[in-house]
């Protein structure tokens, strides 16, 4: 993987669709050094636990043609949600003036669902994304990782 450069104080969200890991790099971009400064986390069981009913039908324009509607899929509702909770604590710490620099770390998904749910301020402190899944990993293998 490429080197990714973290500047020292910067925060890092490590997350997917159920769990946020807020970290901070109290090393150098060269030595990272990360501490955990906060967790999320979101129970996020797969659609089949979430949802039992059957698919919709809806009648077609000639009253006699049925058509079914597509299942909601619980399990990225989920996920959007979550990851609007995990902008939503990124701008209230923005705003609390607990970072100026942004490194944000997640799967490809995840990752433009972060990006929808961003205001403009946090948007604006994102200085690298890194599309890979990390919330499994030891925060020093995260480190390893990203250096």
């Amino acid at each position: 993987m490429a080197h990714v450069h973290i500047p020292s104080n910067a925060l890092v969200l490590v997350g997917d669709g159920r769990r946020a890991l807020f970290l901070r790099n109290k090393g150098t971009p060269r030595a990272l050094e990360f501490i955990v400064e906060r967790e999320l986390r979101q129970e996020n069981p797969p659609t089949r636990e979430q949802g039992t009913d059957r698919p919709g039908r809806i009648h077609g324009v000639d009253g006699v043609s049925r058509t079914a509607i597509g299942e909601t899929d619980w399990h990225d509702r989920a996920e959007e949600q979550f990851a609007s909770e995990i902008a939503e604590t990124l701008y209230e710490m923005e705003h609390a003036r607990e970072f100026d620099e942004l490194v944000v770390v997640a799967p490809p998904k995840m990752l433009g669902d972060l990006r929808a749910a961003f205001r403009a301020e946090v948007a604006q402190c994102v200085v690298a994304e890194v599309p890979k899944d990390l919330t499994a990993h030891p925060v020093p293998e995260i480190a390893r990782v990203l250096s």
